[in-house]
């Protein structure tokens, strides 16, 4: 899968149930659907362009090895975050009301981003992939594609997702990943020869 594609799929995965994406489920129900997901995408391109500068330095600096043990640990984390699941801590969107509803969801969807898992997750992808521009498109496009499914979710079925099986199935997706990136990145260190 290329750095692209694989980047939409993660962060798209790592959306769902996520805080940033019940935000848009709340804003949905507010503003227009257009407003809130233009909003989503200014908020995402910008948080994403700094999560994959800083996952470009780091697989840069770091060797492959300890790239991919992190990698692999970080999205098994991924996956018990997902299952555990997230809320929204205090009132963000109260603090940014008054800048109108594009800025609203823009400011309020960056500060809930920052620190969150899917930042955190394309922080990892791009220390992997170390594709710039395919990691920071393609995962912030996986973070529109969920969004804005919640978005129409909110706007038609009144902000009813099927939230548990949702993150069921995200969790496994990241459990699944990161113990298979374990076993790639340990297998051949098993076969070495011990001295």
């Amino acid at each position: 899968m290329g750095a692209f594609w694989s980047s939409v799929f993660f962060i798209a995965a790592a959306e769902m149930g996520d805080k940033t994406q019940l935000v848009s489920l709340a804003f949905a129900a507010r503003y227009r659907a257009r407003t809130v997901l233009l909003g989503v995408f200014a908020a995402t391109l910008a948080v994403h362009l700094f999560s994959v500068t800083l996952g470009e330095a780091l697989g840069m600096a770091l060797p492959t090895l300890w790239i991919n043990l992190v990698a692999g640990g970080a999205f098994i984390g991924f996956g018990l975050w997902t299952l555990r699941g997230d809320t929204i801590e205090g009132n963000i969107q109260s603090r940014f009301a008054n800048l109108g509803p594009f800025l609203t969801v823009a400011a309020t969807f960056f500060v809930a981003e920052l620190g969150d898992k899917t930042m955190l997750a394309t922080v990892t992808i791009a220390s992997c992939e170390l594709q710039f521009i395919g990691v920071w498109l393609g995962s912030s496009l996986g973070m529109v594609v969920a969004d804005g499914l919640a978005i129409v979710v909110g706007v038609v079925f009144g902000q009813r997702l099927p939230e548990r099986a949702v993150k069921f199935l995200a969790g496994a997706i990241f459990l699944l990943f990161g113990g298979w990136t374990l076993l790639q990145t340990l297998a051949p260190l098993a076969e070495l020869p011990l001295r």
